[in-house]
């Protein structure tokens, strides 16, 4: 998406906990691709029978995984195994991301708005 230029954010909104400012932005835009989500509830839960609080959509390749307040975190093991470094809040309303690499809290303009049902 090239000339993305992430904004700042120091108001934790969403309640995550993640709130803070982002002083350099983030160098792994360049991974942000148009992705289909994966399912409409974590992908992994739901092949196990798991259960979740909120989700995450990985911006590079379309995986929703768990957050880091469910039970499994398979937002964050995705990253881990694969080294995707962005997802975007996959919650009705939210239209945050967050890279993990640069444990910074981004708004991305101009990202469509994905959320599950």
């Amino acid at each position: 998406m090239g000339s993305i230029q992430p904004r700042c954010w120091a108001v934790d909104e969403c309640g995550c906990g993640y709130g803070g400012d982002v002083s350099n932005g983030c160098a792994h835009l360049d991974v942000i691709g148009p992705v289909e989500p994966s399912a409409d509830g974590c992908e992994d839960c739901l092949a196990v029978g798991g259960q979740w609080v909120h989700l995450r959509l990985c911006l590079t390749c379309g995986h929703v995984g768990c957050c880091d307040s469910s039970p499994a975190k398979h937002a964050t093991a995705h990253f881990h195994s694969v080294g995707h470094p962005l997802v975007q809040s996959f919650e009705p309303g939210e239209d945050w991301v967050w890279c993990y690499a640069d444990e910074a809290l981004l708004r991305v303009p101009g990202l469509p708005e994905h959320s599950h049902s």
